[in-house]
């Protein structure tokens, strides 16, 4: 007899997937209910859109028909042309012509510019005494301007001879006459800023700045700044100088009144003030003299070739030996400044040195100037020369392998580095000028500081 045991394996499997079941529904029961709860967020988080959208279609005075639209033509009478234009004489146009007298320009192609072509003024401009001045002063940066009409008929005509000297041409009824006239001219002060981005001479001429101010500002700040090593590519200054204004044309300008060179992050300052003989020279905003009673460098603008050395191997004696000065490369012909105020001690030919001039000065110190090609007229043994004084010109006499200048700078008769000697300056304003710098200085700073935040803007 057998008896049916249970099948305690099926059992158990039978209970799992009733678990697994109650698992699934219960999930199922969640989800529905997250589900329901998600809708009515979404659809509370809505009302606010249907109100907006409401307040919209509710506006009030919303057109919501076609409009309608009409074309309108109106009459518009042109303006009558006076009488006065019907006479054949006003009716031929002049035209104005301004130039400047360019390098290699001659009379004929300045002339023909300026579209001057009637045979009675080219006559009239080469034949008489007064207005054939304009065929012996042609020279290149003189402004000039003409009055002609189409056909190259001359009414008007000017020529600058000098800063303040015009010559001038009028058309009359009995044909052409010429006159010189000196005018006054009114001068103020140009404001300019400038960014270096390659050379001092590149960023003036970028801001329209003439080169002999950008001369002007070596010689200011050479003291300070050597021109020809220490400026970087970022470098800005400000400058004020004298400009002559004629009818409110700028016709030529003059000395720096005030500057400012940042130059590698550090700020020099200059203010100008003339001395008792009408001599501008320059000083700190405070009064004290920025010039140094001797120049760094006696050229303008060069390269240092060959610096100060106990010993160098040169380059045409082939050996090894001290080099007591420093070498300047710059073209034959670059003039020479004295570095200060001296009695020329020697000027002549001296060995390796070539043509040289010796200067004595003050204190003890003498300078060397070597290897010029000539000097300047009437230097001779005994004379006084001043600072900055034209004493001669590089060239390439005695022992050298091009031209250069060879600059030495003695103490006592004991050689020193030109380029790092300290430089002793001179005195600060003292007595009853003193007042009038610091009105002069204080406007000067005002006009430099206005310069500084318009050049700071505009270069953001």
């Amino acid at each position: 007899m057998y008896i049916n045991e249970p099948n305690h394996h099926q059992s158990t499997q039978d209970s799992i997937l009733t678990q697994n079941a109650n698992k699934a529904e219960r999930k199922l029961q969640r989800l529905t209910a997250r589900k329901f709860k998600l809708r009515w967020i979404l659809a509370i988080s809505c009302l606010p859109l249907f109100g907006i959208y409401t307040a919209f279609g509710i506006a009030p005075q919303t057109l919501t028909t076609n409009i309608a639209t009409s074309m309108v033509v109106e009459e518009v009478s042109l303006p009558t042309l006076d009488q006065a234009l019907n006479d054949e004489a006003n009716l031929a146009e002049k035209f104005w012509y301004k130039d400047y007298v360019r390098r290699d320009d001659t009379l004929q192609s300045v002339l023909a510019r300026l579209n001057i072509r009637n045979r009675d003024a080219l006559e009239f401009i080469r034949s008489d005494s007064v207005a054939s001045e304009i065929a012996r002063s042609i020279i290149p940066g003189r402004q000039v301007k003409s009055e002609t009409d189409a056909d190259g008929n001359l009414f008007h005509f000017e020529y600058q001879i000098s800063a303040d000297q015009f010559l001038t041409i009028t058309k009359t009824a009995d044909g052409y006459e010429a006159h010189q006239d000196e005018r006054i001219l009114e001068i103020r002060p140009v404001l300019k800023s400038a960014k270096i981005n390659s050379s001092l001479f590149g960023a003036t001429d970028a801001a329209n700045i003439p080169d002999h101010i950008a001369i002007q500002l070596a010689d200011i700040f050479e003291s300070e700044i050597n021109f020809h090593t220490d400026l970087r590519r970022g470098d800005r200054f400000n400058v004020i100088y004298e400009g002559s204004y004629d009818q409110g044309e700028l016709i030529k300008s003059g000395e720096v009144l005030a500057a400012e060179f940042v130059n590698n992050g550090k700020v020099y300052r200059a203010i100008g003030f003339r001395d008792s003989n009408n001599q501008m020279q320059y000083y700190t905003p405070e009064g004290k003299s920025i010039h140094k009673s001797f120049l760094r460098s006696p050229l303008e603008f060069s390269r240092v070739s060959s610096g100060f050395s106990v010993a160098r191997f040169h380059p045409v004696l082939q050996r090894m030996r001290a080099h007591k000065g420093v070498d300047f490369a710059a073209p034959t012909g670059t003039r020479i400044k004295a570095s200060a105020d001296a009695v020329v001690d020697f000027v002549g030919t001296k060995g390796g040195y070539g043509n040289v001039i010796i200067l004595k000065h003050d204190n003890g110190i003498s300078t060397v100037y070597g290897h010029l090609s000539r000097f300047a007229p009437e230097l001779r043994r005994g004379s006084k020369v001043t600072q900055g004084q034209m004493i001669g010109f590089v060239g390439m006499s005695g022992v050298a392998t091009g031209p250069h200048l060879h600059y030495e700078f003695l103490i006592n008769g004991k050689h020193q580095d030109p380029m790092k000697v300290a430089l002793p300056k001179n005195n600060t304003i003292q007595g009853g000028n003193k007042a009038q710098f610091e009105t002069i200085s204080n406007q000067m700073m005002a006009q430099l500081r206005l310069l500084g935040t318009s050049n700071i803007a505009a270069l953001e």
